[in-house]
């Protein structure tokens, strides 16, 4: 029996160490996604930050009010576009400075507030891999150390509750 303990801890560590490896990598993809979706959003709202600069000293929000206020429906309508690009740039780039801290402020940050549309593309798209640098490895053995200590205390646990119910004293009924 001891041996399929054994054998259970050692698959345990083995799973825990393969999934915390993955942590990394998945901060890894999540952020080069956010800078490719940056770099395109950028790209896309260059021309009118060019008009901006030239006529409003780079104000976006300057030409997004010229545009809105304009008695051309098509300038109007063309506002909204802009307004949703350059706020789409903002947001970009608020989600990339969120991930040029450490990795385990990066790691949080891809948990609990990553952009939900951009997480769920990088996990649709996610590949699977072993990173060998330093981070990773030691996420690994975290993961693998957690994993396997919270199993042996479950465990532990069970075994107690078992034997407190084994060895409780039964009460007789005289009625």
């Amino acid at each position: 029996m001891k041996f399929i303990t054994d054998y259970l801890r050692l698959i345990v560590f083995c799973s825990g160490l393969l999934m915390g490896i993955q942590i990394p990598a998945v901060v890894d993809q999540y952020q080069k996604r956010v800078d490719a979706h940056l770099t395109e959003a950028t790209d896309l709202l260059a021309g009118f930050q060019q008009t901006a600069d030239r006529y409003f000293d780079g104000n976006m929000q300057a030409l997004i009010n010229h545009y809105e206020k304009s008695d051309d429906a098509i300038f109007r309508d063309d506002a909204v576009n802009i307004r949703f690009m350059s706020e789409r740039v903002s947001a970009l780039q608020a989600e990339m400075a969120a991930l040029q801290r450490n990795l385990v402020l990066r790691a949080s940050h891809v948990l609990f507030f990553a952009n939900p549309k951009l997480l769920s593309e990088t996990m649709q798209q996610y590949s699977y891999m072993i990173l060998l640098d330093p981070f990773a490895l030691i996420w690994g053995v975290v993961s693998a150390v957690s994993l396997a200590a919270l199993l042996d205390g479950l465990i532990a646990g069970m075994g107690f509750c078992a034997l407190r119910i084994i060895r409780r004293p039964r009460v007789e009924n005289d009625s």
